[in-house]
């Protein structure tokens, strides 16, 4: 009898590692750090990483719909970079000496941030349609629009006058959507990128659990097959998927534009592997059908918490790379056995 107590025992205590291994995982890395430098607990450090998290944890959100399906989007960084330039572009004081746009008027706030997520979104929009109408497998699809991409950002941020120098000289309304917050004191107060990416994060969670495009991308992922059988309009429903995922990297590269204070055409280089990293991490199945927005936010903290705290300590970038690299592939072994072992 008790050696089946004991049995049942050790697979509740298995099934609970399981199940909260991203969040076990992100816990005993920021007590790692602390028992070695306790300032790493301060709340000016919290909110730093908060700051750091809060474009990739929309960057990420977006990545997560389309592997979720079961796709794959390699022309992340690249639309968060030409949205970044788009936005940045059209935001520049007035007195600035070397304007993008000599001419151009005062515009309100919205407009080039809404021209910019457009701009994400067509992206996106044409990303689905080649993969839902002209059957191009995602990894090919989003690789050309990857490419394109950076040419069509590349020639525009080449034009005359400005001739491919770093955008700079933003509008204050704008900068202080990157580095403005809520709280006159500097430590306590909260970030107005960290308010939107919370927002964010609470919309695409009610997308996700409560609303039927959520429950056909998880059936979509899960089983393209038994989805269309069902009757579910596939591409129609992958052709939104991915319009949505380039909507919200144009807002991240808006807000990286704010954050940093400029932008070039070479911003958001490889954040779609930071991007897929944090989702695969965060419990993302890299076959389709399986995810969660807490999962995500989990994995982007991860690798933010690796890349701050280990700088914070002193540690060589070099072996920052090699601990994520572990950890990447610790978590496709980990999901591809699970995968198996469901079949």
């Amino acid at each position: 009898m008790s050696t089946k107590t004991e049995t049942l025992k050790s697979r509740d205590i298995s099934g609970f590692v399981t199940k909260y291994a991203i969040y076990i995982v992100l816990v005993v890395l920021v007590i790692g750090i602390a028992i070695y430098d306790p300032r790493f607990l301060s709340v000016s450090i919290l909110r730093d990483i908060l700051l750091q998290s809060s474009t990739r944890v929309i960057i990420a959100l977006g990545a997560a719909f389309i592997l979720i399906t079961g796709g794959t989007d390699l022309s992340t960084g690249r639309i968060v970079g030409l949205t970044a330039v788009i936005s940045a572009s059209m935001l520049q004081t007035q007195d600035y000496g070397r304007r993008f746009f000599p001419d151009l008027p005062h515009l309100p706030l919205l407009v080039p941030i809404i021209i910019a997520i457009v701009a994400g979104l067509l992206v996106g929009l044409i990303n689905g349609i080649i993969v839902a109408k002209l059957k191009v497998p995602p990894f090919i699809a989003t690789l050309g629009t990857m490419v394109a991409v950076y040419g069509a950002n590349s020639l525009y941020f080449d034009m005359k006058p400005n001739q491919s120098q770093p955008i700079g000289g933003l509008r204050p309304d704008f900068s202080k959507l990157g580095t403005g917050s809520i709280g006159s004191d500097a430590t306590y107060s909260l970030p107005y990128i960290v308010i939107i990416a919370i927002a964010v994060a609470i919309i695409v969670w009610i997308v996700f659990n409560k609303t039927k495009l959520g429950k056909y991308m998880y059936a979509i992922g899960g089983n393209i097959h038994a989805a269309v059988v069902s009757g579910i309009n596939v591409n129609r429903y992958l052709i939104y998927i991915y319009s949505i995922a380039g909507a919200l990297y144009g807002l991240a590269g808006v807000l990286e534009a704010a954050r940093t204070g400029g932008a070039t055409n070479n911003y958001g280089n490889m954040y779609e592997l930071d991007a897929i990293a944090a989702c695969v991490v965060g419990g993302v199945s890299t076959s389709g059908g399986i995810g969660t927005v807490p999962g995500v936010l989990a994995g982007v903290l991860i690798f933010s918490v690796i890349n701050y705290g280990l700088t914070f300590i002193g540690i060589s970038p070099y072996w920052q790379l090699i601990i994520k690299g572990v950890i990447i592939v610790a978590a496709v072994a980990f999901d591809m056995r699970k995968y198996m072992n469901s079949k």
